[in-house]
């Protein structure tokens, strides 16, 4: 029905479930990291806990209409939580002016709302729930490459391996800069404040953690990116990368500013949350190569 009327149909309803979703993701990025079901029980003010009615709950609406404040307690609510739901909704309609009513659109807000909870789940706390990364990781490899080849009429054969390269380059890169960081800073008998521990030794070859505890980056970032890979290829996670470098410079230098200590830890996640949603709706690689062309007076 909606793919007969045409796309821009498609905008209102895809604006208005992704506030819905939006709404969602709110409990999931409070709850998820704490343990606690993303289900049960409903939705409560963060101050007094109390319950918020439906008629409360209505997204962005009902915080407009409280003036920002709990009806109970009279006590502000963070414009955080609108914020997200305004976000998640427009980052939907960009989803179905890029994909139109397709079977892509879907999964695709799918991964949308998982790189906005890895992104305000590691601003807060600094980790990247594998839930958010390895299950997306696990949709984009088992999932996207189908429903790219039967909806783009593609070789399935094809778009798996856009799926796995991707993945790999993303994931395995960024292992890479932490794996030699860690080595170089080993040789140089460097000490961060979480790496090594206090008391510890610099992790050996033998040891787990020689592969996988790297100083100043977190394993849940190396796995976020494989699941973006996953998802927009090669192509898609190399603009990623490059996207999430510059916009990772400039989030630790604001943070640096805001907090005076240049040495505060940051989650590294909304970066590359920020990243891949640049190269999904603006594919860096395809303004590159047309700047070339359109110099020379090409097509």
């Amino acid at each position: 029905m909606i793919e007969e009327l045409g796309t821009p149909f498609f905008y209102g309803p895809a604006l208005a479930f992704g506030l819905v979703v939006g709404s969602f993701l709110n409990v999931v990025i409070h709850r998820l990291p704490l343990g606690e079901s993303v289900v049960s029980p409903r939705s409560r003010c963060p101050s007094c806990e109390q319950p918020i009615s439906a008629r409360d709950n209505i997204p962005v609406l009902s915080y407009l209409l409280l003036g920002g404040h709990c009806r109970h307690c009279r006590r502000p609510i963070s414009l955080r939580y609108p914020a997200v739901e305004l976000v998640t909704g427009l980052l939907f309609v960009g989803v179905a002016w890029r994909f139109g009513p397709t079977a892509l659109a879907i999964l695709f807000m799918l991964f949308a709302s998982a790189l906005v909870v890895a992104a305000g789940v590691d601003f807060d706390h600094q980790i990247i729930p594998d839930e958010i990364s390895l299950g997306g990781l696990v949709l984009g490899l088992a999932v996207v490459p189908l429903v790219r080849s039967l909806g783009e009429g593609g070789s399935y054969g094809f778009a798996l391996g856009q799926s796995c390269l991707g993945a790999g380059i993303g994931g395995g890169f960024l292992w890479s800069v932490g794996f030699l960081h860690a080595r170089v800073s080993a040789l140089l008998g460097r000490r961060f404040p979480h790496w090594p521990g206090d008391g510890e030794d610099v992790p050996r070859p033998g040891q787990a953690d020689y592969w996988l505890w790297f100083p100043g980056l977190g394993l849940g970032d190396v796995k976020l990116l494989a699941m973006v890979g996953a998802f927009v290829g090669p192509w898609g996670v190399l603009d990623t990368l490059l996207g999430a470098s510059f916009l990772g410079l400039g989030l630790g230098v604001g943070w640096g500013l805001l907090s005076r200590n240049w040495s505060t830890p940051f989650g590294f996640g909304p970066a590359i949350a920020a990243g891949a949603l640049l190269a999904l709706f603006a594919p860096l690689h395809l303004i590159w190569f047309r700047m070339p062309m359109a110099a020379t007076g090409g097509p």
